[in-house]
């Protein structure tokens, strides 16, 4: 029974991963898990290698968590595969609604993850301000086009395994800025399209390994300008989901661009809705859902901790 419920953790934490602006981190907070996830990570190291290499699966296991571990992303990868599917009928049939809920979401975390700045310094303004830059200057220069680059993939891969061990990081909104969520998180895995997912799996298993103990000690270091970069990059990126939008695709000499049978997106275009009409009207209530639905988890999240 203890495996199932880790399991159905697992579960939830996949889900906020798939979700842009929902943190797997804050999800482990709120589950009771989030320490112990972090303690399991950080114990894969030398000395867990020496013991596997030695034959001593039995003290390996103990001494990672194995089962713990195993039980988590077990949870974690049916969530990502189910929804999925479920995502890619919504973009498909209901756009601005999907992208209204999102919208709603990142909007109020905003709020919820920069109010958990401490103490107001220079560095945290100055933090907050290159965080903001940098994702206007992303969202302005390349907004959501797609990178099937090797390394790219990788970097992204990297990005969206961090944002798990990291609370107010949204692995997924992190996957919209980089222009690649749709590709990796939708895309790929309902085709099993494994020259995207495997640059992606390469890039979180070094992700997870390499930089866990470097994000535990930058958070625990630097806590306040860490959580400021992450709500101006929050903030300057919020455009990038506006509900009302539409694609424009590449064109040359007049004719549409084709690439592996798909037209090439230019980029989006975002607009005001012309008419106040019933879908206006549903798509402002969906905002309204997604961020009461993030005031519920923080709120939880809060009662958890204290």
């Amino acid at each position: 029974m203890k495996y199932l419920v880790l399991i159905l953790k697992g579960i939830a934490m996949g889900a906020a991963n798939i979700i842009p602006g929902v943190s797997g981190g804050t999800i482990a907070l709120i589950t009771q898990v989030f320490e112990r996830l972090i303690n399991a990570i950080k114990s894969i190291n030398f000395t867990a290698l020496r013991f596997l290499l030695k034959g001593k699966f039995g003290d390996f296991a103990r001494y990672i968590d194995l089962y713990f571990l195993l039980a988590i992303f077990f949870g974690v990868v049916i969530a990502i595969l189910t929804l999925a599917r479920l995502f890619d009928y919504l973009f498909t049939n209901y756009p601005v609604y999907i992208w209204a809920y999102f919208f709603g979401l990142v909007l109020a975390s905003v709020y919820f993850v920069g109010k958990r700045i401490e103490k107001l310094t220079t560095s945290v303004a100055v933090t907050f301000i290159i965080g903001t830059a940098i994702a206007i200057i992303i969202s302005v220069l390349n907004p959501a086009t797609e990178n099937h680059s090797f390394y790219y993939l990788v970097l992204c891969g990297i990005v969206a395994i961090c944002s798990m061990i990291l609370p107010g990081l949204s692995g997924s909104f992190v996957l919209f800025i980089m222009g690649n969520y749709k590709l990796v998180a939708i895309d790929a895995i309902n085709d099993r399209d494994f020259s995207i997912l495997l640059p992606v799996l390469i890039g979180a298993v070094v992700g997870l390994i390499a930089f866990s103990h470097f994000l535990s000690w930058v958070f625990r270091k630097y806590r306040n300008e860490t959580i400021s970069i992450l709500t101006g990059f929050i903030l300057g990126s919020v455009s990038i989901l506006w509900p009302w939008q539409r694609k424009e695709y590449l064109e040359i000499a007049g004719q549409v661009v084709i690439k592996d049978g798909e037209p090439v997106i230019a980029r989006y275009i975002r607009y005001l809705p012309q008419e106040i009409n019933p879908e206006f009207w549903y798509a402002i209530a969906i905002i309204l859902a997604g961020i009461a639905s993030i005031w519920a988890i923080e709120k939880l999240a809060e009662k958890k901790s204290s």
